[in-house]
Parts: C-alpha cells; sequence; structure tokens
C-alpha cells in the first residue's frame, strides 16, 4: 500500500573515497562529462592531483582501453574559384582509434576524424610526438602547437624564427616531459647544409612553463641527423645520427638538465648497410635494427644508459620486395606479441610474433605519421598566460 504523504527515499551518498576510485576508472569523455553533475566533482576531476592519478591508472592499463593510435592522412579539398568551377587542395586529416581495434581486429574502421587546430584548411600536419596525452604537430611546416585529442583543447606555440623554407634547411622536432618541474618541452634541430661534407646545426627548446624559446649548445659536432622525430624515453629525447661514412649513434639530450649524452648501442649483427630506427616501448628505450632485405632485429634497453642490459626481443623478416616495403618504425607491442610497424609505403602492419603472421591494417590509405597515446585530462595550456585555442 502506499501512502501518499510518505516522504521519498533519501538519496544514497557514497563515501568521497569510492566516488574517487569510480572517477579514476573512467574515459576521458565520461570523466568530463561528470563535471557537470555538481560543484564537488568538478572540483574533485579539475584538481591536478586526480589529473595525474587518472593518467597514471590509464597509463597502467593492460587492456588498451584508453590507448589510441593517432595518424595522419591525405584528403581532398575543393575549393571554388574565379578561374575555375573549383579546384583540388590535398591536406591532411588527422584521425584516432582505439589500440585494441588496430592490434587485435587489424582496422581502423572506427576511426574518428580529430578537430585539430586548422583542420579546415587546406594544411599539411605533422605529428611530432606524443606524451602523457598531449601531441605536438607541426602544421604546413610553419606552426607547432601542443594538443591534446581527448579534450580538445591545444596551445599555439610562438614562432622559432627559423626559415624552414629555405634551399637546404631541414627541421626535426622533439617532445616531451620534464617530471621533476613539471614541464612540457620542444626541441627544434635545424641543420643547413654548407657543402657536401659539412653541417651547420642550431638548437633552440621551448618551456610549457617559461613560454618561451632559448637557444641551446649546438647539437654535437660533426653529426648529420636523419629522418625521424627525437623519441622521448627516461627524461630525454633521442635522435639517431651519423657523421659522414660512419657509424651510427644514439645522441640523448636531457631536457631537465639540457645536456646532451650518447647512448650505448647492443651488440648487432654484422653488416655495414645497417639502418637504426629509434622507438620507445613500455616507457623503455627500444631501436629497430633493419637489415635491408633480410629482417629486422628489435632491441629493448630494460635499464637505462646501462649497455649490458640490451636485449633483442624479436627478429622481425621482410615481407615484401624491400625496394618498396622498407621498415619505418615500430610503434607498438602488446603483451602477447603482437607488434604495430610503419613502413616507408606508408602503410601499417600487425606482426604476431607467436605465428610470425603479418596483417596489413583494412581501411587506411596513406598513413603520413603516426603514434600512439593514452587519453588523459592533461592540460597543454601553460601555467601562466591564457596562451592560444
Amino acid at each position: 500500500m502506499v501512502v501518499e504523504d510518505e516522504e521519498p527515499p533519501s538519496v544514497v551518498t557514497f563515501p568521497t573515497e569510492i566516488i574517487l576510485e569510480i572517477l579514476l576508472r573512467l574515459p576521458v569523455k565520461s570523466v568530463l562529462r561528470c563535471k557537470s553533475v555538481c560543484k564537488s566533482w568538478c572540483s574533485l576531476i579539475s584538481d591536478p592531483q586526480f589529473v595525474k592519478s587518472h593518467l597514471a591508472m590509464s597509463t597502467r592499463s593492460n587492456y588498451y582501453r584508453q590507448h589510441r593510435l593517432v595518424f595522419s592522412t591525405e584528403r581532398n579539398i575543393i575549393n571554388f574559384d574565379k578561374s575555375s568551377i573549383f579546384s583540388t587542395n590535398q591536406g591532411t586529416r588527422i584521425e584516432s582509434c582505439n589500440l585494441d581495434d588496430v592490434l587485435y581486429d587489424n582496422s581502423v574502421n572506427n576511426a574518428l576524424e580529430l578537430d585539430y587546430p586548422f583542420r579546415r584548411l587546406s594544411k599539411r600536419v605533422s605529428i611530432v610526438g606524443s606524451c602523457n596525452g598531449l601531441v605536438c604537430i607541426d602544421v604546413d611546416k610553419d606552426v607547432l602547437y601542443i594538443w591534446n585529442p581527448s579534450t580538445r583543447i591545444s596551445y599555439r606555440l610562438p614562432p622559432t624564427g627559423t626559415y624552414r623554407t629555405q634551399p637546404g634547411v631541414y627541421v626535426l622536432h622533439g617532445f616531451g616531459y620534464v617530471e621533476s618541474t613539471d614541464d612540457y618541452k620542444v626541441v627544434e634541430l635545424s641543420s643547413r647544409n654548407k657543402d657536401k661534407h659539412k653541417h651547420e646545426n642550431f638548437v633552440k627548446i621551448y618551456s610549457l612553463k617559461s613560454g618561451n624559446w632559448k637557444k641551446m649548445d649546438a647539437f654535437p659536432h660533426g653529426f648529420q641527423l636523419h629522418i625521424g622525430y627525437g623519441k622521448f624515453c627516461n627524461g630525454a629525447l633521442h635522435w639517431a645520427a651519423s657523421k659522414y661514412l660512419g657509424p651510427w649513434t644514439i645522441i640523448s639530450l636531457d631536457l631537465a638538465k639540457e645536456t646532451y649524452g650518447e647512448v650505448l648501442q647492443p651488440l648487432y649483427d654484422a653488416g655495414d648497410d645497417k639502418v637504426l630506427r629509434l622507438g620507445s616501448l613500455r616507457e623503455q628505450l627500444c631501436v629497430l635494427c633493419d637489415y635491408p632485405g633480410i629482417r629486422a632485429d628489435v632491441w629493448l634497453m630494460k635499464v637505462y644508459g646501462v649497455k649490458e642490459s640490451w636485449a633483442k626481443l624479436i627478429s622481425i623478416p621482410y615481407l615484401t620486395d624491400p625496394g618498396t616495403d622498407r621498415f619505418f618504425m615500430l610503434l607498438c607491442m602488446s603483451n602477447d606479441g603482437k607488434i604495430l610497424i610503419q613502413f616507408w609505403q606508408r602503410k601499417l602492419i600487425v606482426y604476431d610474433a607467436k605465428n610470425g603472421s603479418f596483417s596489413e591494417i583494412q581501411s587506411l590509405y596513406r598513413c603520413f605519421d603516426a603514434c600512439t597515446f593514452v587519453e588523459s585530462l592533461v592540460s597543454p595550456m601553460p601555467a601562466a598566460g591564457p596562451g592560444d585555442i
């Protein structure tokens, strides 16, 4: 029997500790919605310590639920002008999908086009790298952004003053994090060819906390940089470099001390034509040593800075004609031995170390750049000043 004047049951309330544990396990999109529930939840979610704890829990997940692949592909943009009915310019679109779909379904069918800066313009966008859920992008070789794809907040870096369109000048970047000062830094390495054997290198570094670019000591003398952005690991950026006709060297740049170093390499098999590609697996430095037309060996440095800790994880045979399908970059390796690799042919391949099979990612056309990131609430905005959104 229902009594009409009976008081409604009181709302069940949970202890703050339980609410906190639930929120920490939610994906970013759900957490952002929860900010609208009440003031106390909004305050809790906005707290810097919550942001760090949420990132740490997402990073530790072994099921890639919060891990995503972000990649750039070609798109056609139709522009109407006076001289013709329409003209088509090729720009770049950036898409993202669950890493789980890529590794286990070999598909990007569920990929979403992201709303990155300049998306509506015919601009080329390069993905520099990712760190703590933030992605650094280079728009049309002109403007650098630090961008959170999950929250869709971006910050435009001030110009570096480097004229990257000059003949004989090429530029590489790196993006990383300094834990001791809770600061994000972007490094620009520019090189100008004086002649066949001489290169002038210039280095600038940007601190998100200070909001300024500053000049650094030049890149170690005589070394020529090779294709690829700096790989962040153990608080440092890393590049594969070599002197003219000399051996490969791994140059490091400690982002906290802003000093250069050299990482001692493993004992590779003989072969003068090998090519090194750097990467980061499970937050550890790795090397993909490519023997063209034969195989690629994957090495992992289990204890950073200790040469004896290098371990060969696997040897990956060539899939097809090495003249067109050269190994380019190792993006990810799952706990059960699935390896995501980018090829020069602008395609992505999943190699299964257990059975030695290759699977090309379906529904993906011309992958220019790619990297993995974990969804986070980390803000790309500097602590002081509003910046540009």
